[in-house]
């Protein structure tokens, strides 16, 4: 029987690659579920959401978004300092 051989070192656990341009910086929220994530960056006025594999940006205005809740494949609404916005209220940008 062959004496047993030392264990090779952990290698330590690589963080998964932010999915936004790294220009908007860190978001504020970030989350998603069944095919749809999002990010949000406050001091840019951006929403992210990624539906799919297809990013679209939105301009959030005032909107300080905090969650999101989804119902029935309809569009997804934000919760927001003055209540749920839905995401097809907020202007697309480039």
């Amino acid at each position: 029987m062959e004496p047993m051989k030392p264990m090779k070192p952990m290698e330590p656990m690589k963080g998964s690659k932010p999915w936004w341009p790294q220009e908007l910086g860190q978001p504020s929220t970030s989350g998603g579920q069944d095919g749809m994530r999002y990010a949000f960056f406050p001091d840019q006025q951006r929403l992210l959401v990624e539906t799919d594999g297809k990013l679209a940006t939105y301009d959030s205005g005032d909107h300080r978004i905090s969650g999101v809740s989804q119902s029935n494949g309809r569009a997804p609404s934000f919760t927001t300092q003055d209540g749920d916005v839905n995401v097809n209220d907020l202007k697309v940008v480039d």
